[in-house]
């Protein structure tokens, strides 16, 4: 019985993980080709002086804030799967199991928020930059 009990909860995580990789709009795929190692993000944010180069970084923290948004959303359809499975509700680790989906959910949303502050306190910077450009010339 627990063996069956094991099988079936290791299913329903593979399914709804499966599931939720697939949901993914196009549009969050688009974000993340922005692919910077940590090195060259912090090398570019200690040199960023033009606004290509904030918007390069402003493009990073969206992409990071995409990704974020896309892996609570996974956490949130396991929270939704682990509730729905009525094999489940008597298991004591169900609650623990949610639990721990829901602080992935919470943090994963608060580092999104935080890389949305970032790209757009960066897209200012690459608008105030645009009347400190010299041109090529001089």
């Amino acid at each position: 019985m627990k063996r069956t009990f094991a099988v079936l909860s290791v299913a329903t995580l593979a399914f709804v993980m499966t599931v939720a990789a697939f949901a993914q709009t196009p549009s969050t795929q688009q974000t993340t080709t922005e692919h910077l190692s940590k090195q060259q993000l912090n090398t570019l944010i200690a040199s960023a002086k033009t606004p290509a180069e904030h918007e390069r970084i402003a493009r990073y923290y969206q992409a990071q804030a995409s990704d974020d948004l896309a892996h609570a959303k996974e956490h949130q359809a396991m929270i939704a799967a682990y509730k729905a499975n009525p094999t489940l509700s008597t298991n004591k680790n169900q609650a623990s199991t949610i639990t721990h989906c829901q602080h992935f959910v919470a943090q994963l949303q608060a580092q999104a928020a935080n890389s949305q502050n970032l790209a757009a306190q960066h897209d200012q910077m690459a608008r105030g930059a645009m009347g400190h450009v010299t041109p090529s010339g001089d």
